[in-house]
């Protein structure tokens, strides 16, 4: 397993005091070599200065070291999974190990990104090599020392052992040596059956400083001298700044400014992460979090409409007569679908809806900002951290230089940090201002400004011959700013005649990523879908699907089909033995299978229907084929967090609006699946076949939806076709 490395994607830099190493990695992108001082002291105290780097480890003469996590933490646990990956290849000890979260650093790094359940996908290879190159050149470093082949030494545990002679040194004792070494033009990977921390639960290494509340999120930041500073949005959607008076706010204990920024002013080109944003807004500034928020509620702002008032029946309307009329663009034409359709011996039909969601993370949306004329410190909770800082260089008209974006620890992302707006008002507060401010949402305005999942709608047909074959399948969706559909998935390349076509709706609601953007609708809609056209073909639902994905295997259907078919019916071959498919569980079952994010799951949900015909989910067994698991027990946490997250949203998730205006800004309105409500049980079974790891984050969510509406299908007789799926009686 030999990897070519260019040598300019490494830095390698000598030790200054006691001696230690650092070897840096670029990612995706090679960079310059460029001198450095690493200051390591002989206590496991880590010292406090280093060149700056994306991903990195540091070597002490102790034998300790730390390894720098180079993106966002949102909660999918890389923090922990991506050192694991670079200390699997050193060959340390796990125990050994101090991780710390980087910072943004776009000139050696490359994809500082939380989102698209992309990183450990695209950094497995990169921090592969990260870790065996410094093993090489330590292992070389050993070699001067010991005077003796490197071919015969062997590491274990941070420590380079020669059987021969049975001497042997720590990584500590040779790190300044190897950091004067060339770095080698190619290493040798090891072979995954060696792994011995990849693969083997792990502790989130931010476990215990999380529950015993040390700072570690945005909302923990405090600087001295900072502000605190609050937000005032338009009220409803479609209305723009007119004026503000201010003296009352500003006559109030604690309160130092109130000011309007203009978060896209004209002819400044702003980044697709900032959103669609309001321009306008104002900003409350005051010593306090309590100060701001009541000072908000003083000042008197006068808004004025900008464009149409939209209400939730009126935009639903909508919707319904573009399905129904409107001209849609053909995104995939197989075969002749209309002649199918005239043919078929039975047609079945089905329109299925979701309403906009909220993110609703843990943490509000909240950003430290110190901008000068000179430079701008921001640190904060954001998923795009790269693209801030381009939006902030384009905003100040200042280089890049001197900007610096730090990364605290996320209360959850789900796609809305991906839109780093707030951390743009922060920095025009800031700036506004001429202090360190720490800008902090409420609860209302997190919910009530976007940026949200959007709403769909979409029309799938299928024909049938006189022997269930399917023989045409037809899907037509929309939604407010693009369709759901995915024209080259599954059951794409199964049926001869298909027909796939997106029609586009704009609104001035704002909306943008949620977990697994579109598929966390169109999974659902499409798995609950073919449960009914199985129904109508006499056909079990597994049996039905394999039977399709026999065809997309031995004869598939055109070239453009985006899934492995064969890693897709190995999850459901899976779910069904793990679940038992065919056997009698007891309770009503639905199953769903899904791909996105490069991964496969299929789920097995077990109803049951309480006193009041609410339903429980009992238990769920997933199937996942994502690759290469890192940290099992974090893989776990994610699957099992994006199966309750998918249970909730379709059983209670809803925001509606009238006149522009949400109706729901609180939790007091907008329902959350509870304790009590969450799953009883799920079990989790990986597929292990050793191939490298896909994505993780996302995949459990979108399938969830559809085996939960399947099994309510098969507990009330009813199925169901609109999100929420429990009435608001139910819904409590």
């Amino acid at each position: 397993m030999l990897q070519n490395t260019n040598r300019r994607s490494f830095l390698k830099v000598s030790a200054a005091a006691g001696g230690g190493f650092m070897l840096g990695f670029s990612f995706l992108t090679s960079c310059e070599q460029k001198p450095a001082v690493v200051m390591m002291a002989p206590e496991l105290k880590m010292p406090d200065q280093w060149t700056q780097l994306n991903g990195y480890l540091k070597i002490g003469e102790n034998g300790i070291t730390t390894i720098i996590n180079p993106n966002p933490e949102i909660g999918q646990n890389v923090k922990t999974s991506m050192p694991m990956i670079i200390a699997e290849e050193l060959d340390v000890d796990w125990n050994d190990v101090i991780v710390e979260q980087g910072k943004l650093d776009t000139e050696n790094f490359s994809r500082q990104i939380a989102g698209g359940s992309q990183s450990i996908r695209q950094g497995w290879e990169p921090l592969r090599k990260t870790g065996a190159t410094a093993r090489a050149m330590l292992v070389a470093a050993a070699a001067q020392q010991l005077e003796v082949p490197a071919s015969e030494l062997r590491t274990e545990k941070g420590v380079i052992h020669h059987d021969g002679s049975g001497k042997s040194v720590s990584y500590g004792e040779v790190a300044a040596l190897a950091a004067t070494l060339d770095v080698p033009e190619e290493v040798e990977l090891k072979d995954p059956k060696d792994f011995k921390i990849i693969g083997q639960d792990t502790k989130n290494v931010d476990a215990r400083k999380i529950v015993t509340g040390k700072p570690l999120f945005g909302l923990d930041v405090m600087k001295e001298g900072m502000l605190i500073a609050g937000i005032i949005h338009p009220p409803a959607f479609g209305m723009t700044l007119k004026s503000f008076n201010a003296d009352a706010a500003l006559a109030m204990p604690g309160i130092s400014d109130v000011v309007s920024i203009d978060c896209a002013p004209e002819g400044k080109e702003m980044q697709w992460s900032d959103g669609p944003t309001v321009r306008k807004q104002v900003a409350v500034v005051g010593k306090s979090t309590w100060a701001v928020m009541q000072a908000k509620k003083a000042v008197k702002v006068e808004w004025e409409r900008a464009s149409d008032a939209e209400s939730t029946a009126g935009h639903a309307a909508k919707m319904a007569d573009l399905i129904a009329n409107g001209e849609a663009e053909e995104a995939r034409r197989d075969g002749d679908p209309e002649a199918a359709f005239a043919s078929a011996a039975k047609i079945v039909e089905a329109t299925y809806s979701a309403p906009f969601l909220a993110h609703n993370t843990m943490e509000p949306m909240n950003f430290f900002a110190h901008v000068t004329d000179e430079r701008a410190d921001l640190l904060g909770p954001v998923q795009t951290p790269e693209f801030l800082e381009k939006s902030i260089a384009t905003l100040f008209d200042m280089d890049p230089a001197n900007i610096e974006v730090g990364m605290t620890r996320m209360g959850g992302g789900f796609g809305r940090r991906l839109y780093g707006s707030f951390a743009v008002e922060a920095a025009l507060i800031s700036k506004a201002v001429g202090a360190p401010i720490k800008l902090v949402y409420t609860r209302e305005d997190d919910m009530t400004q976007g940026t949200y999942r959007p709403d769909y709608l979409v029309k799938y047909r299928a024909g049938l011959d006189a022997d269930g074959n399917m023989i045409a399948f037809h899907v037509r969706g929309t939604g407010t700013d693009g369709s759901p559909v995915f024209a080259n998935r599954f059951p794409a390349g199964t049926v001869d005649n298909y027909l796939a076509e997106n029609i586009g709706m704009d609104s001035n609601i704002t909306t943008g990523a949620w977990r697994a953007p579109r598929s966390n609708f169109i999974a659902g809609a499409e798995q609950a879908f073919l449960d009914e056209v199985a129904e109508a073909a006499g056909k079990d639902p597994i049996d039905f699907r394999l039977e399709l994905f026999d065809r997309a295997i031995s004869n598939p259907v055109g070239e453009s089909n985006d899934y492995d078919a064969e890693r897709y019916a190995g999850v459901l071959k899976l779910v069904r033995e793990k679940s038992g498919w065919d056997g009698d569980s007891g309770e009503a079952r639905g199953v769903a299978a899904y791909y996105c994010h490069n991964s496969y799951v299929a789920q097995v949900l077990d109803l049951s229907l309480g006193t009041d015909n609410k339903p429980q989910v009992e238990k769920v067994f997933c199937a996942v084929d994502c690759g290469i698991v890192v940290n099992p027990e974090g893989a776990r946490n994610q699957i099992e967090g994006g199966i309750v997250d998918g249970i909730g949203h379709a059983l209670y998730g809803q925001l509606t609006f009238t006149d522009g205006k949400p109706d729901q800004s609180n939790f007091d309105t907008y329902r959350l699946i509870r304790h009590s409500e969450a799953p009883r049980q799920i079990e989790t079974f990986f597929v292990d076949n050793g191939i490298a790891p896909t994505g993780l984050g996302e995949p459990s969510l979108p399938p969830i939806m559809g085996a939960l509406a399947n099994a309510m299908y098969q507990a009330t007789g009813e199925r169901v076709y609109d999100q929420p799926f429990l009435s608001a009686e139910l819904r409590g």
